[in-house]
């Protein structure tokens, strides 16, 4: 840990404004990529990005010197997201099963002429069920019975919206490198 990082902890943990903002200033970016990958859009990442915040600096008393700043904010800015799906749950639309096809070999070549960018685009694309199940699956490493209990779905649910999403992206990905 820096002494810059150590000194803004510390301000934090005093309640300054001025570290607080220098604090949010400096991880505002690191919070933005982990809340762009949940949310449907730029403003609602932000509305994560000030909850998430506001989880960091009202317990950033627990948080522990040995572990890396940026390990411990990610789990904070995760479980921000979680909240906010399971919050607007009952406004996402969630696609019929019937929906979701395989698509053919040569997604790889289609995906390499893709950037970052681009990908992080179709994934904000899909309705809020895929993108959580795709990124706490995918991203986060978490297992399906894992991700049944935080969203308080099922196992076969949390397998299908998986299934789904990735049938999505394979789609999406092959259109847009055409």
């Amino acid at each position: 840990m820096t002494e810059e990082e150590k000194h803004l902890i510390l301000g934090c943990k005093s309640n300054q404004r001025n570290a607080q903002a220098a604090f949010y200033r400096k991880y505002y970016g690191f919070a933005m990529s982990i809340c762009l990958r949940y949310s449907h859009s730029r403003a609602e990442a932000e509305e994560m990005i000030n909850d998430g915040f506001l989880k960091v600096f009202t317990n950033i008393e627990a948080y522990n010197p040995e572990l890396e700043i940026k390990a411990w904010m990610n789990r904070i800015f995760v479980n921000t997201a979680i909240d906010h799906f399971r919050k607007n749950k009952k406004h996402y639309f969630q696609d019929d099963i019937d929906q979701a096809y395989e698509v053919s070999s040569g997604s790889e070549d289609a995906l390499e002429a893709l950037s970052a960018e681009e990908i992080m685009e179709l994934v904000q694309g899909l309705s809020p069920s895929y993108k959580i199940t795709f990124n706490l699956y995918v991203m986060e490493g978490f297992k399906h019975h894992e991700i049944a209990e935080i969203l308080g779905i099922s196992e076969g649910t949390s397998k299908s919206n998986l299934s789904i999403a990735r049938a999505k992206l394979k789609r999406a990905i092959l259109e847009k490198s055409n």
